[in-house]
């Protein structure tokens, strides 16, 4: 094997240990804060911007802009502006909170997934570079998952050992009912 391909290999073997839970960090808080900033917009009386430090307390409320946005430029098929404005706004801050927290990932993710393609399709279809780099962060984690920096993760540990626990005797009924097998 020449010099360079034994390079090549180091490197790809370098780059395949870069841990998944970092990755599914990066893409969690990327695609949350893209969704996140854009729901802020749409609200009043309350803002939380870590990046900017912008904070304002109060109860958050859907702002006029938003209103007229989805009347006027968005203008989604067979849904009320109104009702179109406060379902965009009320996801965009749910589903980015679930991503963080790295909670219902998939099923968040998934959520998202669904806003993108009404997005691309009904709203701006010339996005598609943008829109396209969202959906395949959103694939990844509805794909693979929010990692292991996450309440899933926590979750599934903290009642794997239990289910496993439970098998044994549930296969142990199984055998037990087969014919020919004797019960003590």
């Amino acid at each position: 094997m020449n010099r360079g391909a034994r390079l090549l290999r180091r490197l790809h073997g370098w780059l395949e240990r870069i841990p998944y839970a970092l990755v599914a960090l990066l893409a969690r808080f990327s695609i949350a804060a893209v969704f996140w900033n854009s729901g802020q917009t749409k609200v009043t009386g309350f803002a939380l911007n870590i990046v900017t430090g912008e904070f304002a307390t109060g109860w958050p409320r859907l702002s006029d802009s938003a209103l007229a946005l989805f009347r006027e430029e968005y203008r989604l098929p067979l849904i009320a502006p109104a009702v179109a404005a406060l379902l965009a706004a009320t996801a965009e801050h749910v589903f980015p909170m679930l991503l963080l927290m790295g909670l219902g990932t998939r099923l968040a993710a998934l959520a998202l997934l669904g806003m993108t393609l009404v997005i691309q399709t009904f709203v701006y279809p010339g996005a598609y570079a943008t829109h396209g780099t969202w959906a395949a962060l959103l694939l990844l984690l509805i794909s693979r998952g929010a990692g292991a920096v996450s309440l899933d993760h926590w979750i599934a540990c903290r009642h794997a050992a239990p289910l496993e626990a439970q098998r044994p005797a549930a296969s142990a009924r199984r055998n037990s009912s087969k014919p020919g097998s004797t019960k003590s």
